[in-house]
């Protein structure tokens, strides 16, 4: 394990469903490496999630034990239809999220899961974090992005992963709050606005097209739209990170059964781009950057 001098970078994690589950995979990784812990950290979604506990005191390790060990998706969702599989469970799965869309702005309520963060957040707020931290939302009552900046992690966080259908808005001082991917899925221009001039940013998104036929169900159809607006909105990007890992695959992101396979998909994409991240903690660095966009592997980018 290489020991790298402490620099000021910050850290941008992605949403992108149970894809993000590879962000416990990279901090796993990156810690091993031996670099030192960001002195900022931004997430969305998924990436609000491991973010946020992370900034909160989890480490790495205790992430990987509670997602590998104890964390089962059902068991935080609101409906019994999402416990059964097979037929029977696809039937009545129907019937809830039917009747569930016709009284509700949302299939889950996400109460469970906010209690759920803010036990492993210890109802830390944004000023009591152990790495400071920031996550967004979008407001539909305005239209506008919420960065959250101040009060309770575990409500912000829950605000950030509102993906629209799936689950309830966030209802907060007259906000009507949804996933924060809505308006920048891997936000770099927080951390450039704070003064970061170095920003790693991690991926799980990695826009892969796909036929037609996969597209089963209504929620499949939303969110193969939500991945395609995020996806146009990153080619318009005015701010990029100085270095992007892209951990991602085909996958669906509903796939919470790959759980390790996530992580282990985090983890290599540190170790693919073991040089890349040692230039990007080099404190001799040139005065011109280059930006770096890494897919399995792939480096791409270009002199600005």
């Amino acid at each position: 394990m290489k020991h790298f001098k402490k620099l000021k970078w910050a850290l941008v994690l992605s949403g992108g469903g149970a894809k993000g589950l590879a962000h416990i995979g990279v901090l796993k990784a990156l810690t091993e490496m031996g670099v030192p812990e960001p002195e900022l950290v931004v997430g969305t979604s998924m990436g609000a999630i491991v973010g946020g506990l992370y900034s909160c005191g989890m480490t790495p390790h205790e992430l990987v034990q509670f997602v590998n060990e104890r964390f089962n998706i059902a068991d935080y969702l609101d409906g019994f239809a999402f416990k059964l599989d097979g037929p029977v469970g696809k039937v009545f799965q129907t019937g809830q999220i039917v009747g569930s869309l016709a009284t509700k702005p949302g299939i889950d309520s996400g109460q469970r899961l906010l209690q759920l963060f803010e036990k492993l957040s210890e109802g830390k707020t944004f000023e009591e974090t152990r790495i400071p931290f920031r996550c967004n939302a979008v407001d539909l009552i305005t239209g506008e992005e919420v960065v959250f900046s101040s009060g309770s992690v575990a409500r912000a966080i829950r605000a950030s992963m509102s993906v629209p259908f799936f689950f309830e808005p966030l209802i907060e001082e007259n906000r009507c709050l949804v996933d924060g991917g809505l308006s920048d899925n891997i936000p770099v221009y927080i951390p450039h606005n704070e003064g970061f001039k170095r920003v790693l940013a991690v991926d799980v998104i990695g826009f892969h097209p796909t036929p037609f036929s996969a597209f089963k169900t209504g929620p499949q159809l939303i969110y193969r739209f939500m991945e395609t607006t995020m996806h146009l909105m990153s080619k318009k990007r005015q701010t990029q990170a100085e270095l992007t890992l892209c951990a991602s695959d085909k996958t669906s992101p509903f796939n919470f059964a790959r759980k390790k396979e996530f992580i282990e998909l985090g983890e290599k994409a540190v170790r693919i781009s073991a040089k890349q991240i040692e230039s990007f903690f080099s404190k001799e660095r040139s005065g011109i950057t280059r930006k770096r966009y890494i897919r399995c592997g792939i480096i791409s980018g270009a002199q600005e």
